[in-house]
């Protein structure tokens, strides 16, 4: 049961209230960002919560089983709050969300209404909205090992025990040509072979984009790369870049790509779907032996 506070209690039994929405923003960095529906900013906890965002919340709920509890903030992109190129990078993804229905008359009757991070951001224009998941959403990750047929650990973390730093896996280049916000032609490739670096991860050094990282969908030697997502800010010719080789999590790229087999953590050998339903058939060989 949600405990208010007696003075924000006596408030509301009025029936005569005035009272606005704010929103508080902090991201896994460290900065706070603080939005309200109300016409004129609020203060407290620290906190200042601005209107100048044109940010609305839309209806929230919340049950009683463990059912993920979803809602959503909605605003105008803005130097001052909510940048496009924060978003585009994933600044704020997984940040903490806090709503508070406060009486703006007197901020210091409040109360902490939901607790939650923000999960998926879409953009439209000058236009954002990004998705408030309950605590809840934590119950749906994985945790623990995951029995599947692909490796199920990062390339180059301490159970895979790939140096990514080795020559062989690692290149440094600069963008030569733009073919679209996706695509462009790249130096740095010409001695790896054609995608080398598919699946591998691309860091911008310099640019619009220093700092950022980004997936490689696909990459020839003779430099032409395609990445899965556009970046947060325009790419432009000379633009500086790391890249690490890429693995697409199979035994098989494991042991002749990276010559890492022993370190292999997925199940290769595991029985298929074919096999989970398959039955014995009359005048064949049906003796138990293993499956190849």
């Amino acid at each position: 049961m949600r405990t208010i506070d007696p003075a924000l209690q006596a408030h509301l039994d009025t029936g005569a209230t005035t009272l606005a929405t704010c929103w508080r923003i902090t991201a896994r960095d460290g900065l706070v960002l603080g939005f309200t529906d109300h016409d004129r900013t609020l203060v407290f906890e620290g906190t200042q919560f601005s209107p100048e965002t044109g940010a609305s919340g839309a209806a929230f709920s919340s049950s009683a089983d463990l059912a993920v509890d979803n809602s959503a903030i909605n605003g105008a992109l803005s130097a001052a709050a909510l940048a496009a190129d924060d978003l585009s990078r994933g600044r704020f993804d997984g940040a903490r969300v806090e709503i508070f229905r406060v009486n703006w008359a007197a901020p210091d009757e409040r109360a902490l209404v939901k607790t939650g991070v923000i999960g998926e951001v879409s953009r439209a224009g000058a236009a954002f909205k990004a998705e408030l998941r309950g605590l809840s959403a934590a119950l749906d990750q994985p945790v623990g090992r995951v029995f599947q047929r692909l490796c199920d650990v990062n390339l180059g973390s301490p159970a895979c025990g790939v140096d990514l730093t080795d020559a062989a896996f690692a290149t440094t280049g600069a963008v030569t040509a733009l073919s679209g916000d996706q695509r462009f032609i790249a130096s740095g490739f010409s001695s790896f072979a054609d995608e080398w670096f598919a699946h591998g991860v691309l860091t911008w050094t310099s640019g619009a984009n220093t700092g950022a990282r980004a997936h490689i969908k696909s990459q020839t030697a003779a430099g032409a790369i395609s990445l899965w997502l556009p970046s947060g800010g325009a790419i432009a010719t000379g633009d500086a870049f790391t890249a690490t080789a890429g693995c697409d999590k199979r035994f098989d790229t494991c042991k002749e790509k990276f010559a890492n087999g022993v370190n292999f953590r997925g199940f290769h050998l595991m029985p298929g779907n074919d096999f989970a339903v398959s039955y014995p058939l009359r005048g064949e060989r049906n003796d138990g032996g293993r499956l190849r």
